[in-house]
């Protein structure tokens, strides 16, 4: 795997992951806390703690790429999963 691929794979597994983190750690919408800002959303969160949620994907998405190139360095593949192979010609009846 090439250095660019390696980090394409990273930048788009980090997006994936930031989108499914984000809801996360979110206590109180602005309304609930009583200060809306004005020019946003009274839907916003009270402490957004957006540095914290970076921190935590680029954390997960450095074990999930870990994971995925020990995976690959294995030798593992699509082929090694049983019911993901197709039938063979033998096993089909002939007519």
């Amino acid at each position: 795997m090439s250095v660019a691929f390696g980090l394409a794979i990273f930048f788009m597994l980090w997006w994936i992951i930031l989108f499914a983190m984000l809801p996360f750690g979110i206590h109180r919408t602005q309304e609930e806390a009583g200060d809306v800002v004005p020019g946003t959303e009274a839907s916003a969160p009270n402490k957004p703690r957006f540095l914290r949620v970076i921190v935590l994907t680029t954390v997960a998405t450095t074990i999930v790429f870990s994971s995925y190139i020990a995976l690959r360095q294995s030798g593992f593949g699509l082929d090694d999963i049983p019911f993901l192979k197709p039938p063979s010609s033998s096993d089909s009846q002939s007519d």
